[in-house]
């Protein structure tokens, strides 16, 4: 692997843009912000995907590094709540030495004096992964330095329940696709309490993500999920922190549901 980084620390400029667009993550519970998912643009707003499908194999350090970057950076000068956390996304395969890899977000964090502990880092199981026991150890290692990992889309890849037992990361977060109309759906709403019921005995924190009703929230939340994101509180916003709606009904269809 040591190989494969030797053109990622010289200096050479992505060739195409991109910025970052910011999603609240919210806690029904308490009724307030828990953190920001960072999510990868044009420079326009365009796609995530107009920006990935760009990449090169000899690009995934370099873009994983600068998008690390560019959220903190940015987040340092956004945030007001020294609570909140980061959310970043990031490749598995883009991280050849987990230590040696991460101090570019440290000198990031440190920078824009943003909170290190603050940071969470999700990796998905929508791709298999060559190498899990590589992923394993920049799991531990994360955990180590302090940060928080999340296994993203929780049911829509291809071994999840094997991954989750061997990778054991902070947070999951349930696939939109098993939320979406969850409150017309008995086997959705089964999977999810099972879900539910497996991450509180692994002492695991759930997240349900693509939240666009009350409906949805309030089975998801009598499910014991208190941790929610989707168009229902906010859109993502370039390069800025959108304004959240719903937080003070949420929480009362919460405590009612």
């Amino acid at each position: 692997m040591a190989s494969k980084c030797l053109g990622c620390g010289d200096g050479t400029e992505l060739p195409f843009a991109f910025k970052m667009a910011f999603q609240p993550i919210v806690d029904v519970q308490q009724g307030r912000v828990w953190g920001y998912e960072a999510l990868v643009r044009g420079p326009d707003g365009e796609s995530a995907y107009s920006v990935l499908s760009q990449l090169t194999d000899d690009q995934l350090y370099r873009f994983d590094q600068a998008a690390r970057v560019l959220a903190i950076e940015t987040a340092g000068r956004l945030f007001d709540d020294p609570a909140a956390r980061l959310s970043i996304n990031f490749m598995p395969n883009a991280v050849y030495e987990p230590r040696a890899c991460i101090q570019k977000s440290l000198a990031a964090a440190k920078r824009a004096s943003f909170p290190a502990q603050n940071l969470m880092f999700e990796f998905t199981e929508n791709e298999r992964m060559a190498e899990p026991a590589h992923v394993e150890s920049i799991i531990r290692t994360y955990k180590e330095l302090g940060f928080w990992t999340a296994f993203d889309d929780f049911g829509a890849g291809y071994a999840g329940l094997s991954l989750l037992a061997r990778l054991q990361p902070n947070l999951i977060k349930i696939d939109m696709e098993l939320v979406r109309n969850i409150d017309a759906s008995q086997p959705k709403q089964v999977i999810i309490a099972g879900i539910a019921a497996i991450a509180r005995q692994l002492g695991i924190e759930l997240l349900a993500e693509g939240i666009e009703t009350e409906a949805e929230l309030i089975v998801l939340r009598a499910a014991g999920i208190s941790l929610l994101q989707g168009y229902y509180f906010a859109k993502p916003a370039l390069m800025t922190l959108p304004r959240v709606e719903g937080l003070a009904l949420s929480a009362r269809a919460a405590a009612a549901g």
